[in-house]
C-alpha cells in the first residue's frame, strides 16, 4: 500500500491522503517522495484545479520520521533530497488546502503552511517542537510560520517548541478556519469544488502575485499585481465572466 494515496473526489479536485497511520502519518522520505512526484504529475494535468492534502483523524502528520532522522549525519545527501521533494511543493501553481484532522506538528506543521488554506478540526494540534529534539524546523517552518503569525508570536512557538490548539491557530492566523473534527474533510472539499469551478487562470494568477507579492516591496508587488489583473483581460474566461454576469447567468469557464 502507498505512503500516499491519490483519490479523484469531484471533478477538478484532487485528494491526496497520507497513508502510514501506524506512525501518525509522520513524514519519512519515502512520504515527501511520493507527495513531489504526484505534485509533479498533477501540474501537468489540466483537469485538476484544486489539490486537497489530509491524513486521517488522529493525525494530518505528526511531525518528521525521527528514526530516520536519527540516522542521518550533517553531510547525509537526504538533505538535498528533502529540499527537492518540498520544492514540488513549493512550485505547485494551483491552490492547495490541508485538511487537518489531529495532530499537524514538526513537518506536518510545515506541510499544511506549505497550501494556500488550512482548514482545521476543532481537536487539531499544531506546532514546531523540534527545538526539543535539539534541532531546528528545516522544511520552512521559521520562515512561513512568521510570515502567517508574526515574529513574536512565532518565536514563542519556535523557541519553546509548545503546540497550538485550533482555536489559539485560528485567532492567531496560522489556519483559515476551525470546524468540527468529523467536517474537516467535507468542509475542504467543498472549498476546492467551489475553487475548481472558478477560472483557473486567474485562480492560478491570484496565488501567484500573493506569494511573489509577500517577499517584494510593496512598490514592487503593486506593479506585479497590476501586470498580472491587466494579463487576465486577453483571456477568454475574462470574456465570459463578465458576459454571463451582465447576462444574469452561470459563467462557463474553461481555462482559456
Amino acid at each position: 500500500m502507498s505512503v500516499v494515496l491519490l483519490e479523484r473526489p469531484v471533478a477538478g479536485v484532487a485528494l491526496l491522503r497520507l497513508n502510514r497511520p501506524d506512525r501518525l502519518n509522520a513524514l519519512n522520505m519515502a512520504v515527501r517522495e511520493t507527495l513531489a512526484s504526484y505534485f509533479t504529475e498533477l501540474a501537468a494535468d489540466d483537469s485538476v484545479r484544486c489539490v486537497v492534502i489530509t491524513g486521517d483523524e488522529k493525525a494530518f502528520a505528526a511531525g518528521a520520521d525521527v528514526t530516520e532522522l536519527m540516522a542521518r549525519t550533517s553531510t547525509d545527501e537526504a538533505f538535498a533530497k528533502s529540499r527537492a521533494a518540498w520544492a514540488a511543493l513549493e512550485g505547485y501553481r494551483r491552490p492547495i488546502i490541508a485538511a487537518v484532522n489531529g495532530f499537524a506538528l514538526g513537518g506536518g506543521c510545515e506541510l499544511a503552511m506549505h497550501c494556500d488554506i488550512i482548514i482545521a478540526g476543532e481537536g487539531a494540534k499544531l506546532g514546531q517542537p523540534e527545538v526539543k529534539l535539539g534541532i531546528m524546523p528545516g522544511a520552512g517552518g521559521t520562515q512561513r510560520l512568521v510570515r502567517a503569525v508574526g515574529k513574536f508570536a512565532a518565536m514563542r512557538l519556535l523557541l519553546t517548541g509548545d503546540p497550538l490548539s485550533a482555536a489559539d491557530a485560528l485567532r492567531l492566523g496560522l489556519v483559515s478556519e476551525v470546524v468540527a473534527d468529523a467536517r474537516v474533510l467535507p468542509h475542504a472539499l467543498e472549498i476546492a469544488t467551489r475553487i475548481a469551478a472558478l477560472p483557473p487562470i486567474a485562480v492560478a494568477a491570484i496565488k501567484q502575485v500573493v506569494l511573489r507579492g509577500a517577499d517584494l516591496p510593496l512598490d514592487v508587488a503593486l506593479r506585479l499585481e497590476g501586470e498580472s489583473f491587466q494579463a487576465l483581460f486577453a483571456t477568454e474566461d475574462r470574456t465570459e465572466g463578465m458576459r454571463a454576469f451582465l447576462e444574469r447567468r452561470k459563467p462557463e469557464f474553461k481555462g482559456r
